[in-house]
This record gives structure tokens, sequence and C-alpha cells, in this order.
């Protein structure tokens, strides 16, 4: 791995932490707090666009690897946060919130498993 590709996934990181950041918040303040939906959100849309990227990409080996790396590695591996999707879903469950944590649940690996398949799909359309 070269340093530009390195490059590529520390700016990739770090603008897809800030994405997070941003989604997380405004989707908390527009849907309120009942479910964690600023997770779901970046959850989803992370899960459609890696499908797309992964699938884009491999079917165009001579784009830059160090833009695939950014991409997918830095902004996307920033960007979705399987780590406070758990972290959230086992709080609900400690609070006795049992069909919320269930729902919550559910509900992420649907949408994401679902949304990565429609990225895959696009991914061979485009």
């Amino acid at each position: 791995m070269t340093e530009v590709s390195l490059f590529a996934i520390a700016i990739g990181g770090g603008l897809g932490s800030i994405a997070r950041f941003v989604i997380s918040r405004e989707m908390g303040i527009i849907l309120g707090s009942s479910l964690p939906y600023g997770t779901l959100a970046v959850n989803v849309t992370g899960s459609l666009a890696f499908g797309w990227f992964f699938t884009f990409f491999n079917e165009r080996p001579e784009i830059n690897s160090a833009l695939r790396l950014g991409l997918t590695v830095g902004f996307l591996g920033a960007f979705t946060t399987f780590s406070a999707f758990s972290y959230e879903s086992l709080q609900m469950l400690l609070n006795g919130a049992l069909f919320s944590a269930i729902f919550n649940i559910a509900l992420n690996l649907i949408a994401c498993i679902g949304m990565c398949y429609i990225g895959m799909l696009l991914g061979k359309m485009i």
C-alpha cells in the first residue's frame, strides 16, 4: 500500500466521520429519539453506497486504487456505524425496551442488506 492510498483513506475517513455526525444529528432532530434513526440512516445509506461503489469499482479496474480505498475503506468505513448500532441496541435491551431493540436490530439488518444488494444492482447498471 502506498502513501497516496493511506492519505486517501485518511481523508475519506475524516470526511465520512463528519458526514456521519451531521446526518445522525439531523435525523435525531427531525425524527426524534424513540429509535436511533441517525444510526439507521447512515447504516442504510452506507450499505447502498458500499454495494454500488464496490460493484462499480470491481467492474472498472482502471480506476485508481487510492480513489477506491479512499471511498470504500476511508469514507464508508468511517461513515457507517455498526459499533454505534451495536451499543444502542444493547442499551435498549439493558433498559428493558425489548420490542424496540428487536425492531431496531431487524430494521437495520433487513434495510442494510437490502440496500447493499440494490447498490450492487445499480453498480452493474451504470
